[in-house]
């Protein structure tokens, strides 16, 4: 008769459903995504996100355009917000509760079942001691039984053996640990659609009020609620001080930076406080980080009739580690034209050598400098053209004063305008800060979580599960006892708890003879 080859049974759409969702329910899968999300999370760190550092992504897309274009295909510069990372945050999610539900389904018919029978040849497990004692079986066994409850066990009489299990704290620690995640998991994503992040550029001595239209930028989370979720607040920026040192190496580097400002909540006046690198602000429900500083020059520009038409301190961007920054004044009325100036404003200046202005160090020197190129025509504000403040379209405007006749001001200075369109005068400088103001309102339940999470790990990994068993076989002198253990798991402990074991039992025995 011709055999045929075995054919493999084929899964219909339900087997196949069930093998996947096995697959994904799974620890190992558990474990493969918990790595997979901590390296989606790389790259929130390695370049500026859209959520916290809005200006830090427009300098990165105008120092590497092409770049920029392939990242943010990818969703780089919004990596906790992306298809693929939620995907991933999602999986796991699922993954983890997959896996919980059966485990303590499992573990709690471990709890309410009685310690397994005793196998009938001990000698084949760890630690087996044999000895002999010439007390009845009985009295054996019930010393016995009392030796392992003495020791934490949880006991079973068969026969005339017992059966003794413990260590079910450590299957306990291991459902708090993962049950903990799924809780940091689920607290992170309420938290993010519940809670708010927002930017702002503080100038020195402006007041900023906690609403909408005072941020810079503003980045809601999906159930963010603008009349519940914004906690009324005030702040003000008194006065900033940096340190820095000038090293071997011939850099300055920041050593210090405090923002002192001043508070206000509803029904109060205002209150001192202070800010600093790694050490937020709270407020209203909210933390407010220092992310940056900088210097702002006061700039007052006056028309042929010597009116004021606009007095602002513009906030300068950095564009190196001492503080040569760039900023842009955009002067949209009063004057016969609009007007936009290209600054540069070099806090403690110098001429290299190959001619050009730099600035020796970031500390503000009393021969501070701001150089202008000035611009005439329409900026196109109406239109929305020129809406980014540190950024000035020139295509369609008229260059008054270029690189060879730039206007220069120091502090107190006052220097006509081309064309004679007035005068600007550079007031003073000013300091300003940027703020992260971020409002999350699961945070405390995030440190819950992550602390059982920790207690459940050291519990899983610092308590052994072990079975003991204490045999005793009747004979015509006296009995035998034979002692053996069993772990669920690695315990590299477990021959010696049986050596112990057998020396508590037979010191008992021995108690007992001597009685």
């Amino acid at each position: 008769m011709e055999s045929r080859p075995a054919e493999n049974p084929r899964l219909g759409p339900i087997g196949f459903a069930r093998f996947l969702w096995r697959q994904l329910t799974s620890m190992r899968t558990a474990l493969v995504l918990l790595l997979m999300l901590a390296l989606a999370a790389v790259p929130g760190s390695l370049v500026p996100q859209r959520s916290s550092d809005p200006n830090g992504v427009l300098q990165y897309q105008a120092k590497n355009p092409d770049l920029f274009k392939v990242l943010d295909s990818f969703g780089l510069f919004s990596t906790f917000s992306s298809p693929w990372f939620a995907a991933i945050y999602l999986l796991l999610f699922v993954s983890l509760i997959g896996c919980i539900i059966p485990r303590a389904r499992h573990h709690f018919e471990a709890l309410i079942a009685k310690p397994p029978k005793t196998p009938a040849r001990l000698a084949r497990l760890v630690g087996f001691t044999e000895l002999t004692t010439t007390l009845d079986a009985e009295t054996a066994v019930l010393e016995a039984r009392r030796v392992l409850k003495a020791q934490g066990y949880r006991v079973e009489r068969y026969g005339d053996s017992i059966s003794g299990e413990r260590g079910y704290l450590r299957e306990t620690g291991n459902l708090v640990f993962h049950t903990a995640l799924v809780g940091v998991l689920a607290s992170v994503a309420i938290g993010g659609g519940l809670g708010y992040t927002g930017q702002r550029v503080l100038l020195q001595d402006e007041p900023f009020t906690n609403v909408l239209a005072d941020y810079d930028s503003f980045h809601p989370g999906t159930w963010f609620d603008q009349d519940t979720s914004l906690a009324p607040f005030s702040l003000r920026l008194d006065h900033f001080d940096s340190v820095y040192s000038f090293e071997s190496d011939g850099v300055w580097h920041p050593r210090d930076f405090t923002a002192s400002l001043s508070t206000r909540t509803p029904g109060g006046d205002w209150a001192p406080a202070t800010l600093k690198v790694n050490s937020p602000l709270e407020i209203g429900g909210a933390q407010v980080y220092l992310q940056g500083n900088g210097y702002a020059p006061v700039v007052s520009i006056r028309n042929p009739a010597g009116v004021e038409v606009y007095r602002q301190a513009v906030p300068f961007l950095a564009l190196d580690g001492n503080l040569r920054s760039g900023g842009v004044v955009k002067v949209t009325d009063g004057l016969s034209a609009q007007l936009g100036m290209q600054g540069f404003f070099y806090p403690d200046p110098y001429t290299s050598r190959d001619g050009s202005l730099q600035s020796f160090s970031p500390n503000l020197g009393d021969n501070a400098l701001l150089t202008l190129l000035v611009y005439r025509g329409d900026l196109g504000v109406d239109e929305g053209r020129n809406g980014n403040v540190y950024n000035l379209d020139t295509t369609n405007l008229q260059q008054i004063a270029g690189a060879t006749d730039a206007l220069t001001l120091t502090p107190g200075q006052i220097v006509d305008l081309p064309d004679g369109m007035g005068s600007i005068e550079l007031v003073g400088v000013a300091r300003y800060i940027g703020i992260d103001i971020h409002h999350d309102p699961t945070q405390l339940f995030v440190l819950g979580f992550v602390i059982a999470a920790v207690l459940g790990l050291l519990t899983s990994l610092f308590i052994s599960r072990r079975r003991m068993w204490i045999k005793v076989t009747p004979g015509s002198d006296g009995s035998r006892l034979e002692y053996a253990g069993l772990a669920r798991g690695e315990d590299a402990g477990l021959a010696s708890a049986v050596t112990e074991m057998a020396q508590a039992h037979a010191d008992a025995l021995e108690r007992r003879m001597s009685s």
